[in-house]
């Protein structure tokens, strides 16, 4: 490898929205991300947030369109 043009790779802290926090190598000085394997609903089987209706449900309620398949 060429020498003097490849950044420096070093041990970085990554700090999660839930507090959280470990180490991984990076080029960059830190990371923030907002979910990690502590509190991702995949890892953990439990959810985080309510259920938000989607694009095609707001459409649906603001223009009064009823569903013909019944809600779960």
């Amino acid at each position: 490898m060429k020498a003097g043009i490849h950044p420096n790779y070093k041990m970085v802290q990554v700090t999660c929205a839930c507090g959280n926090t470990f180490e991984t190598g990076s080029v960059k000085k830190e990371i923030r991300v907002e979910t990690c394997s502590e509190c991702h609903p995949f890892y953990t089987g439990r959810q985080k947030f309510a259920e938000a209706g989607g694009r095609v449900d707001r459409f649906n309620k603001k223009y009064g369109i009823k569903s013909d398949i019944p809600q779960q």
